[in-house]
């Protein structure tokens, strides 16, 4: 079988890192999975010897991309305009429809015109998303299929296996907490501003790092501010960070004692929750939806209310000063990441789903 992701953008992100994940598992199952994305973001490191990838605007070529290579499946994600590709194309085969975006404003132009295609089902990574999707669309089948992790991969890594010469360099006597994501408005990084400022106001054995930003579209704003509130020597970043060193970051973390903090506003899933989590790093977040779909209150992370800082910070002190309770959720983490969300699990689930689909298309025709 062989199957298309179209999406229009090809970011360091969630949508990417669980589609890295799943071509990886397709492929093991006889499943060749290519890419198509219109704008190359700097993600394409992490689709690197996974998969082919296509990057381009040019609609002729995109066409004659579908035209050419007689795809199984078409699995569009978040990109109204493929539909008018596809149907250009004149593809009969089964199209299926990804909804990632947890803005309803924003998710509504993909999923109000299919231009004549119709799609066999909406896929979408969690229960939350799902009551948002089924507010754009009501005569389409919507299925949950969480984003899967390579568990042998984002593992927790033992302290021998870990190349401390590689940054983010570990402070010895510094407890790390990590914020991982883009520098934007819905990741929140107003918030981590105002948390950094009370940690360093508080204590000198806690540093932070923000790993992620460098596409960003307010990276600017976030550096002028970060340096203005003199937090350059209590957050350090790191714009770039290869995908494949993530699980050394991660375990650096781990063993300092610290955990994982998101300030974000909203999510369709969350991939860096479960990354951390299957690394055996606890994660601190806001408990809302479908951040507590993933994260388990007092047994995986801890859960702040609204937008809380103060309320964030004691989460912080708790577990980085707690060695018991860190043990207990690091162990529970690692658990709740291999029982729910390990490729195998939810791969499984979408690999299905493709068989079924082809089935019922191979016996129409």
């Amino acid at each position: 079988m062989k199957v298309l992701v179209i999406w229009r953008l090809l970011t360091v992100g969630g949508v990417n890192a669980g589609w890295r994940n799943r071509a990886v598992y397709f492929k093991q199952h006889g499943i060749e999975t290519e890419f198509l994305y219109s704008t190359d973001h700097g993600g394409a490191h992490i689709m690197q010897d996974i998969a082919t990838i296509y990057i381009t605007k040019d609609k002729k070529e995109i066409v004659n991309i579908i035209k050419k290579n007689a795809y199984d499946a078409i699995i569009v994600v978040d990109t109204g305009n493929a539909f008018k590709w596809i149907r250009k194309a004149n593809y009969t085969g089964p199209v299926i429809v990804e909804a990632r975006t947890p803005e309803l404003i924003k998710l509504s132009p993909h999923l109000k015109e299919f231009r004549g295609i119709q799609p066999k089902t909406l896929i979408v990574p969690s229960k939350f998303q799902k009551r948002l999707v089924s507010i754009l669309s009501d005569d389409i089948p919507i299925k949950v299929i969480y984003n899967g992790l390579n568990t042998s991969f984002f593992h927790p890594i033992l302290k021998h296996e870990i190349d401390f010469s590689v940054p983010p360099i570990l402070q010895t006597e510094k407890k790390i907490i990590g914020w991982i994501g883009r520098v934007d408005k819905r990741k929140n990084w107003p918030m981590l501003v105002e948390i950094a400022k009370k940690i360093k106001k508080d204590r000198e054995d806690i540093e932070i790092w923000l790993i992620g930003g460098a596409q960003s579209n307010q990276k600017e704003e976030f550096a002028e501010i970060w340096k203005a509130e003199n937090l350059t020597d209590i957050i350090k970043w790191f714009p770039v960070i290869p995908y494949q060193q993530m699980p050394s970051v991660y375990a650096k973390i781990r063993i300092s004692g610290g955990c994982t903090i998101a300030t974000t506003k909203c999510e369709s899933f969350g991939n860096t929750f479960i990354e951390s989590m299957g690394c055996g790093v606890p994660v601190v977040a806001s408990n809302i939806m479908p951040i507590n779909e993933i994260v388990i209150n007092r047994e995986t992370g801890l859960l702040f209310s609204g937008q809380n800082v103060e309320e964030a910070v004691k989460h912080i002190y708790e577990i980085v000063d707690n060695p018991d309770l860190y043990q207990k959720l690091s162990q529970q983490s690692v658990l709740h990441v291999s029982k729910h969300f390990a490729i195998k699990e939810v791969g499984d689930q979408y690999i299905e789903l493709l068989k079924q689909i082809n089935g019922e298309v191979i016996r129409n025709d």
